[in-house]
């Protein structure tokens, strides 16, 4: 009898892996039975059913995930009672406060092993459904749920995805397909995917999500559209997830036909109290806004000789009443030929600290430029102690080959946030001054600009799926290792054989370092193309701003390469104490990955590598093509572990990676080598193409 038992569920198994071909679509989320029959066995005994005395909607929610989430690994029907009856053997849910909660933040969980039931403990409906998700994670990664005793707290309170999309249904730098939303839609018909989406961001603990672009349409605080954001906020309530919306600022103007927008002004005023109240009425736990402000065109108290802090309290007023919040984003920069964009944000920003609202963040991107493949961290962390400031990653890859490239982004997030500022002594990082340790600041928040889309593997390349899983997780517990994360992820996304788990990993970790040498080594920034950023435009020279072009940043010559930022030069590096000075400061000792950053270096100058600038320059470039073949070698490893769908996708993909990492080399290296003058160095090869070849390449992707 046992031997049919274990036939038929070989059976179903296979049947289920058929029915389930993977597209992508289920993310991290798979709950597809386990096929080590002990290791199943094991959890069956320890989740026979599940039970909760509290019936809030978050609990409710939690209930459904864990009963769907068990039933589809322990390939039976998993029960929620309504009384236990003194079972063993089961999950018991629990809001609860007392000396352990109320030493836990408002979504932190205790998961322990008690009577022989385990209990998923916390002092909010939300650390439950946290708990429950984390229970699930250590079942479907193949973890040990003996004797359970985890604590775990969130650092950050507003763990936030930033939506770029647009009304019309395009979103800006998105490269996943169109938006998710689909406002024509709505609020009539609610898409499955909506669902799947908030499932998807509470199980790595993101609470809260901004909706529309940053640079908005004053469409979405009509009534006509605040009925639509309404319908997403009832969709992601049950998952413990507030909706946000970036505004635009002159809407006072564009919608209720005030002379103009100063934050100054009664009846400006006025207006945004008026709109905010009939946010609220509709929406009653609506989270707040998020504004950018005199910045690329978008409108802002500036126009009106007022301060980014006028603009942040006005709304910050009108808000406070509902317990809201406003992000007021700090990406901001005049169009200064002579100047340095490095500074622009400090110099707006720094002289503001302790003049804004106690409910308002400003949110700083991580890097000072704009989302590069590598850049030092931003001067205004650790120059604002009186002001919470919120951090910005972008998880779509604007700068990281969007959807043809594999750069897992965790190893960015992990550089910026265990950076050192030196604000208030060493062990002033980064991660310290966004969770509030540092100055503390109980109101915090971090931001992913987000990489889903409407492809049906929601982020276009499937292995940047685990970049939104990365931040999420990183948002929740900045000390988590980036090695870490990459296996959970790859053992509830890809495989669990453990030399195909070994081997993706590997790959994943040396992906962010390869895109960096076949692109901008050194320290090299922002000689991409134009307009949609993509592949390599060195040489370019006009554009509707000067720093917008690549010249303003490369600083080539005959001397040399790189951008002075130090006394000599813009001093931009005065921004910092004078500890990160002194590791940056000298260009003999100033770390590789930094040198061109605060530096113009001789092309003959010779590094710490033991090669002089320009050799080193090329032969990243050359060994970077060289990566993404051996990144190509790797992934062909681990075929037979993976599902063929998925391994196609992800082959075809690194190909393409291949073919523009080429591109990169042969522009970048032909374009620089003008200056240097100066041979290919050994063993490499010239490039086959000429360097107007590779213009007329990039001209045409130029192209409306």
């Amino acid at each position: 009898m046992r031997y049919f038992q274990k036939l038929l569920f070989i059976l179903l198994l296979s049947i289920t892996q058929l029915a389930h071909a993977d597209d992508g679509y289920r993310l991290w989320l798979k709950f597809d039975p386990i096929a080590n029959v002990q290791q199943r066995n094991s959890y069956a005994q320890k989740c026979q059913f599940i039970y909760s005395d509290n019936q809030e909607v978050i609990i409710k929610t939690a209930q459904k995930e864990l009963q769907a989430g068990l039933t589809g690994l322990l390939g039976k029907k998993i029960l929620i009672l309504t009384n236990p009856a003194g079972k063993k053997g089961g999950i018991i849910l629990q809001i609860i406060q007392n000396e352990q909660t109320n030493q836990l933040a408002e979504d932190g969980f205790i998961i322990r092993e008690e009577n022989q039931n385990i209990v998923i403990r916390s002092r909010s409906a939300s650390g439950v459904l946290y708990g429950s998700f984390a229970l699930l994670r250590q079942i479907q990664s193949g973890s040990s749920i003996a004797q359970l005793n985890i604590t775990d707290s969130p650092k950050i309170k507003y763990r936030m995805l930033n939506h770029w999309d647009n009304p019309l249904g395009t979103i800006e730098r998105g490269y996943a397909g169109s938006s998710l939303w689909k406002w024509y839609e709505l609020p009539e018909v609610i898409d499955q995917r909506y669902i799947d989406y908030a499932r998807a961001n509470a199980s790595i603990g993101i609470n809260a999500v901004v909706l529309n672009n940053v640079n908005a349409s004053a469409r979405f605080l009509t009534k006509e559209y605040i009925v639509k954001v309404k319908a997403l906020a009832d969709v992601f309530r049950p998952y413990g997830i507030k909706v946000f919306l970036s505004l635009n600022f002159a809407a006072p103007k564009l919608l209720g036909g005030a002379k103009n927008s100063d934050p100054m002004a009664p009846e400006v005023r006025n207006w945004w109290k008026n709109v905010t109240k009939d946010i609220y009425s509709a929406i009653p736990d609506f989270g707040g806004y998020l504004v950018k402000a005199n910045s690329e065109g978008e409108p802002g108290p500036q126009d009106f000789g007022r301060t980014h802090a006028d603009g942040a309290n006005m709304l910050a007023e009108a808000i406070a009443p509902y317990k809201g919040i406003v992000i007021w984003r700090a990406f901001v920069y005049a169009a200064d030929p002579k100047g340095d964009r490095f500074k622009e944000a400090y110099k707006d920003f720094k002289p503001l600290d302790g003049t804004f609202a106690s409910n308002v963040l400003v949110q700083v991107k991580n890097g000072p430029i704009d989302f590069q493949s590598r850049e030092p961290f931003h001067p205004l962390f650790g120059a604002m102690p009186k002001t919470p400031l919120a951090m910005e990653f972008q998880l779509t890859q604007e700068y990281l080959g969007f959807s043809t490239n594999l750069v897992y982004e965790a190893p960015l997030f992990k550089e910026c946030l265990e950076s050192d500022t030196y604000s208030n002594g060493k062990g002033s990082t980064i991660a310290k001054i966004v969770d509030g340790s540092v100055d503390n600041h109980s109101l915090t928040a971090m931001a992913g600009v987000a990489n889903t889309g409407s492809d049906r593997n929601w982020t276009g390349h499937l292995m940047s799926q685990a970049n939104w899983y990365a931040f999420g997780r990183l948002a929740w517990n900045h000390s988590l290792s980036s090695e870490l994360i990459a296996s959970e992820w790859i053992k509830m996304t890809l495989t669990q054989e453990p030399k195909a788990v070994a081997t993706i990993q590997d790959l994943m970790m040396k992906s962010r370092e390869i895109y960096v040498d076949f692109t901008t080594p050194l320290g090299l920034h922002h000689v991409m193309g134009q307009n949609i950023h993509f592949g390599p435009e060195p040489w370019l020279e006009k554009s509707a701003r000067p720093d917008w072009t690549a010249i303003y940043y490369h600083r080539a010559d005959s001397v040399g390469l790189g951008f002075d930022r130090t006394a000599q030069g813009s001093n931009a590096l005065g921004l910092y104490s004078k500890e990160v000075q002194a590791q940056w400061g000298n260009p003999d000792t100033c770390p590789l990955p930094y040198l061109l950053w605060f530096h113009h270096v001789s092309w003959n100058k010779k590094l710490s590598s033991g090669k002089t600038l320009w050799n080193e320059f090329a032969s990243r470039y050359y060994e970077g093509v060289k990566s993404v073949e051996w990144m190509q070698k790797q992934w062909n490893s681990v075929q037979s572990s993976i599902d063929p769908q998925i391994f196609a996708d992800v082959s075809g993909r690194l190909a393409a990676q291949h073919r523009e990492a080429l591109n990169w080399r042969d522009a970048c290296v032909l374009y620089f080598q003008q200056y240097s003058k100066q041979p290919i160095p050994r063993p490499y090869q010239a490039p086959t193409r000429t360097l107007d070849e590779m213009k007329e390449i990039v001209r045409i992707y130029q192209l409306k």
